[in-house]
């Protein structure tokens, strides 16, 4: 019995490297694998992937799809990277992994010099996450245990407006927005936070008062609860794709330092070039207290984010003792430098110039679906293009749809949107709106 789980059994080697996926494969997958936001019955079909290059991924069945998700926006350099495969090759031969509590690491050192260097000053303290949704929890415990070494405990609430997503886990559920989020099930077990309605200026309006109204009511009656703002800058990600004023969080930081509120941005997707500068914040010259960033970190090719915040909070919580949080796998030496592999390319500035064209071709190749009758809205904003219908759309019915175009697009609700990989073609992001406008127009048939 024993031999036969021999990890050194030619047939065990012959499994490992195999990347054929055989019915009896799909037939397991179905039976006993949950998928992300996928009930385990009646869910939608899966398409078995072998392979990744460039923009494309290559199904079972030889047929090759143009990535227009970024694998969830975070693959912003393409597939099978030769840097980034050499970055893993090159550490993985040093060690693959080691526990970040008192030992530390040339991988880890690197990338956080980076980060300091490419966020603006003073987010100078790094600390390393699991996972975006791991980094808003450890910004959300910074905020709380920043103002209990401050000697204010009765500071322990967020602030937040609705429409936001910060995440999965439950302190990043508790800022997502409590009835009309994906996490609303579980509000009722949740900490609860205070919301305030979304910014109503749009991307490219200004902000004039009545659009602060609201914040600057609930935080002049309430700031000595309110530990921090958390949002997402400019762009509200998997809530909505929902792009507002950057003259909002100007206003929003002077109302945070007025009422001594810290300000947290989340960062995760809009992080690395993806609305068209290196981070949202850059569009209205807003620093804040803390910040969060993951998804691009590593190109897609490992799970990695951090905290970053200004020495100020670190110092101050840590004057009163450790910080009070330790993944297992933080600083992964494997993500730390595929990470700097890619912040790396990231640091050569061809993004700029990619991100440019693909914001120019998608305002160009989705215009046209704001015409369609059951098409609500339709919005582009750096690497980010979003068609939004009237009603929520049959995944069951519309992702098929995109497959037989050679496209991989994944809608949520009333959303059909992309953030392609900065590496795609002219050509490849033409039959990806081309793809779209044709399934879309068939939606309002």
């Amino acid at each position: 019995m024993l031999e036969s789980i021999s990890p050194t059994g030619s047939w065990r080697e012959e499994r490992l490297l195999s990347t054929e996926i055989t019915q009896q494969d799909l037939d397991f997958d179905s039976t006993h694998i949950w998928h992300p936001y996928t009930a385990t019955v009646n869910r939608p079909p899966m398409y078995p992937v072998i392979g990744g290059e460039g923009v494309r991924l290559t199904l079972s069945d030889g047929r090759a799809l143009i990535d227009g998700m970024s694998s969830w926006w975070c693959t912003v350099h393409g597939y099978n990277h030769p840097r980034l495969n050499a970055a893993l090759k090159t550490q993985v031969d040093q060690f693959s992994h080691v526990m970040f509590g008192g030992l530390t690491h040339k991988p880890g050192i690197t990338l956080a010099r980076q980060l300091v260097a490419m966020t603006p000053e003073p987010l100078n303290t790094v600390f390393f996450a699991d996972s975006g949704s791991v980094a808003v929890e450890v910004a959300i415990k910074m905020a709380m245990q920043y103002w209990q070494a401050r000697k204010q405990p009765r500071k322990r609430k967020m602030l937040t407006v609705r429409g936001g997503y910060f995440g999965d886990t439950s302190g990043a559920m508790s800022v997502c927005d409590p009835e009309n989020g994906m996490h609303h099930w579980f509000s009722g077990i949740l900490p609860q936070h205070h919301f305030v309605h979304r910014p109503g200026c749009r991307f490219g309006e200004s902000c004039e008062d009545q659009h602060l109204y609201e914040a600057r009511t609930f935080l002049a009656d309430h700031h000595q609860t309110i530990a921090a703002v958390i949002i997402e800058p400019v762009v509200q990600g998997a809530g909505g794709m929902y792009f507002y004023s950057p003259d909002y969080l100007v206003k929003l930081r002077a109302l945070c330092d007025q009422y001594g509120v810290l300000l947290i941005h989340d960062e995760i997707a809009t992080g690395f070039g993806r609305t068209g500068q290196l981070f949202a914040l850059e569009h209205a010259n807003v620093i804040p207290d803390i910040m969060c960033v993951g998804k691009a970190l590593t190109g897609g090719y490992m799970t990695l984010a951090a905290t970053l915040c200004s020495e100020h909070v670190s110092t101050t919580i840590s004057e009163q003792g450790p910080f009070m949080h330790g993944p297992t796998f933080m600083a992964n030496p494997l993500a730390c430098a595929v990470a700097t592999a890619s912040l790396d390319i990231l640091q050569e500035g061809h993004w700029r110039s990619q991100v440019q064209m693909i914001e120019q071709m998608l305002t160009e190749g989705l215009m046209p679906c704001a015409s369609m009758p059951t098409v609500a809205d339709v919005r582009v904003l750096g690497a980010i293009g979003v068609v939004e219908m009237k009603k929520a759309v049959d995944m069951q019915q519309i992702q098929p749809e995109f497959v037989k175009r050679g496209i991989w697009v994944r809608p949520f609700g009333k959303l059909v949107y992309v953030m392609p990989p900065y590496i795609i073609s002219p050509d490849d992001l033409n039959t990806l709106c081309s793809g779209i406008r044709d399934v879309v127009c068939r939606q309002n048939v």
